[in-house]
């Protein structure tokens, strides 16, 4: 399958961050700047909720409290 490296402090603030960058999408008109945030967000929502990065993995980070795979 897939190896899990994110945290879930870091999961839950990537979540949050993503649904406000997409609710901020939604709401405010940026124009071009908005399909950034967007992008961004779904990102950031889609990671959070996978619970992998791929950055992470191509760094060798994780951000779990415990080292085990």
């Amino acid at each position: 399958m897939f190896n899990v490296n994110v945290g879930s402090t870091d999961r839950m603030i990537r979540i949050v961050t993503g649904i406000v960058l997409l609710a901020l999408f939604f709401v405010i008109e940026m124009g071009a700047w908005g399909w950034l945030v967007a992008l961004v967000g779904v990102v950031l929502l889609a990671t959070g909720l996978m619970s992998r990065c791929a950055l992470y993995s191509l760094l060798g980070i994780d951000t779990r409290g415990n080292k085990a795979t």
